[in-house]
């Protein structure tokens, strides 16, 4: 199996059948929602407008980044924008209201939130009150894209009611594309099989530390013609600076995925390309993959990862890292096909 080579993946491409076409690179909000640390208020306009201003113009946002900030950060920049400009999309499954007095605070890995709780909700009901606090808190009548977000724990919701009354806003044109997200490629791979969804975004499953997605969701994906947007590329930070103290998935880097990210590292600067450019470009091998989103905290982070997506990468890196251990055999290189 091949894929697009060394050059930058190009053009919009399609998320399924649904007819929403989405730039191959696109801006993950959650750090708009004050992820780890506070973010001032300019600097996170400013942010967005980076993303427009370097074609990151698939922004993926949620209700749960932030309880809403994220949301509300990003309505506020896309106020008096052609709505044909940018493709949005945002999550359900966590419902917000306003926090009750005494009621604890729920961080969840954000900082300094407006005073509002999550709670869990695959009603009907909750889906579409979710839905109409989002379009609201993003000043847009509907979405692109909208993903169960993270239903891991409510399985049987999902099958009862949750996907069912997404489908429902579909029809009613309120979203155009549906799917789920979430870091789980294996219930991902059920939920393609066992529904029509026309997306998934895939967090940190299908990465240069992680080829679980292609051992279970990439086929049925494949098969099924199901788009993914790949989220995580980093592997929430060890692959963009693999030093001690690094996260992976959201908690510090155990020292033998540190000592495999500073391999990789080594092998990229043999080929003078920097280990994120490898790990942005990697998931493209795979030709279910659509997309990918990078979360960025600041506009030089977008220009910066902007810039990355575009490095030249030789195809002999690719075979490198095959030859060295560090990617296994079977899995799909972005490298060019024989008869390019």
């Amino acid at each position: 199996m091949v894929g697009d080579g060394g050059r930058v993946p190009s053009g919009p491409r399609e998320l399924g059948h649904s007819g929403v076409r989405v730039p191959p690179l696109g801006l993950g909000c959650a750090p708009l929602g004050n992820l780890y640390e506070a973010m001032p208020e300019e600097r996170a306009r400013d942010t967005v407008r980076a993303a427009f201003d370097t074609g990151l113009t698939y922004m993926d946002t949620a209700p749960h980044y932030g309880v809403g900030l994220s949301e509300e950060r990003l309505g506020r920049v896309l106020v008096g924008r052609e709505r044909a400009t940018y493709t949005l999309s945002t999550k359900v499954g966590r419902r917000l209201r306003p926090r009750d007095p005494g009621e604890p605070v729920q961080a969840d890995g954000f900082a300094d939130t407006p005073d509002r709780v999550r709670t869990w909700d695959f009603s009907r009901d909750g889906i579409r009150a979710t839905l109409e606090s989002s379009l609201e808190r993003l000043g847009v009548d509907a979405l692109d894209i909208v993903y169960v977000h993270d239903p891991e724990d409510h399985i049987r919701e999902v099958y009862e009611t949750g996907f069912a009354a997404l489908a429902e806003l579909k029809q009613e044109k309120l979203v155009r594309a549906i799917g789920f997200g979430m870091n789980h490629s294996d219930l991902l791979a059920r939920f393609v099989a066992d529904f029509d969804v026309d997306v998934v975004l895939c967090a940190g499953r299908w990465t240069l530390l992680d080829r679980t997605a292609h051992d279970d969701l990439l086929p049925v994906c494949e098969r099924r013609g199901t788009s993914v947007v790949v989220g995580g590329v980093y592997n929430s930070g060890l692959l963009a600076d693999p030093a001690p103290g690094a996260r992976y998935d959201y908690q510090q880097a155990p020292p033998e995925l540190l000592a495999r990210a500073r391999r990789l590292a080594e092998v990229c600067a043999e080929y003078e390309v920097p280990l994120r450019a490898a790990a942005l470009r990697f998931p493209f091998g795979h030709p279910a993959v659509a997309a990918a989103v990078v979360g960025c905290a600041t506009p030089a982070e977008v220009r910066d990862n902007a810039e990355l997506f575009t490095h030249d990468i030789p195809d002999e890196l690719w075979q490198a890292l095959v030859a060295r251990g560090l990617l296994d055999q079977d899995i799909p290189l972005p490298v060019p096909s024989p008869q390019e």
